[in-house]
C-alpha cells in the first residue's frame, strides 16, 4: 500500500495538528502525497511539525492556520493551498450535555466546525478537482454519524449530516474522476482520550482496564481501541485506484460497534 503512488499529489487535511487528522497526514504523506496541516493556532511549534512531517517523509508539508468554525477561512484555507487533490475533512469537536440544558453557542460552533466546514472546503476545493481531472474527498465522520447516544445531540446531527452531505457530494462527482466517502471510527485512542482515562478511573473509582473496557469501550465489541495509522490507512486505501468506485459511501472503523 504504502509505494508513492500519490506522489504529485497534494492533500488538505483539517484539524491535523494532532489525533487522527496528524494520523492521517502521516499516512498521506508517507504514500508520497504533499501535505497541508491546519488548525486554528499559529505557532512555531504549529510550522515545527510540518517541518518534522517533511523530513521523515520526504515531501513537501505546510502548515496554514484557518478556524474552521469561520466558512470564509475554510474557503481560504483551500485557496491559500493552491491546490487540493485530496481532501481530508477532519476537523471536529464535542460537547455533552442535555438537550434542554445544551448550550446555544457550543450547538453553533460543533454545526459549524463538525458540519459546515466540510461544506466549504469542499465547495472550494471541487473547482482544483475538476481543472486536474482527479480528486478525493475523504469525511471523517463517526460511528454516531451512523447511531446515537443521549447527550450528544449536536455532535450526533453533525456527524450524520456528514454522512449525508458525503453522499451528495459523491453522486455531483459520479461521472469524474472524483469520489467522497466517509470513514466513520469508533473510539481512537488518540492523545485526547488517553488524557481522559485518569480522570474516568477517579470518577468512576475503577481500574484502567475497566475504565477502557466497561466505560470507553461498552459499546465497541472488539475491545479494543482503533489506532489513528489503522484510520489513516484507510484514508489512503480510499485515495488509491482501487477505490475509484467507491464512492458516496461509509467505512466503519469501530471494532463492530454499529453492527449491533
Amino acid at each position: 500500500m504504502f509505494q508513492k503512488f500519490l506522489t504529485g499529489k497534494t492533500a488538505v487535511v483539517t484539524g491535523s495538528t494532532s489525533g487522527i487528522g496528524l494520523g492521517i497526514a502521516h499516512r498521506l504523506a508517507k504514500a508520497g502525497a504533499d501535505v497541508v496541516l491546519n488548525s486554528f493556532t499559529d505557532t512555531d511549534k504549529d510550522h515545527a511539525l510540518a517541518d518534522e512531517l517533511a523530513q521523515q517523509h520526504g515531501v513537501k508539508v505546510r502548515y496554514i492556520k484557518a478556524d474552521m468554525s469561520k466558512g470564509d477561512e475554510c474557503r481560504a484555507l483551500i485557496e491559500q493551498a493552491g491546490q487540493c487533490d485530496i481532501l481530508v475533512n477532519n476537523a471536529g469537536v464535542q460537547h455533552v450535555a442535555p438537550i434542554p440544558d445544551f448550550p446555544v453557542q457550543k450547538w453553533d460552533a460543533i454545526i459549524a466546525i463538525n458540519l459546515s466546514s466540510a461544506f466549504h472546503t469542499t465547495a472550494a476545493a471541487l473547482p482544483m478537482m475538476r481543472k486536474a481531472g482527479w480528486g478525493r474527498i475523504v469525511n471523517i465522520a463517526s460511528a454516531h454519524g451512523l447511531t446515537a447516544s443521549p447527550f450528544k445531540s449536536a455532535y450526533v446531527a453533525a456527524k450524520h449530516g456528514v454522512v449525508g452531505f458525503t453522499k451528495v457530494t459523491a453522486l455531483e462527482t459520479a461521472k469524474e474522476q472524483i469520489t467522497c466517502n466517509a470513514i466513520c471510527p469508533g473510539y481512537v485512542l488518540t492523545p485526547l482520550v488517553e488524557e481522559q482515562i485518569p480522570d474516568t478511573m477517579k470518577e468512576y473509582d475503577m481500574s484502567r482496564e475497566d475504565v477502557i473496557n466497561n466505560v470507553m469501550l461498552e459499546r465497541q465489541p472488539s475491545k479494543e481501541f482503533a489506532t489513528v495509522e489503522e484510520i489513516g490507512d484507510t484514508a489512503v486505501f480510499l485515495c488509491s485506484d482501487a477505490a475509484a468506485q467507491l464512492t458516496g459511501t461509509t467505512i466503519s472503523v469501530d471494532g463492530g460497534w454499529t453492527a449491533m
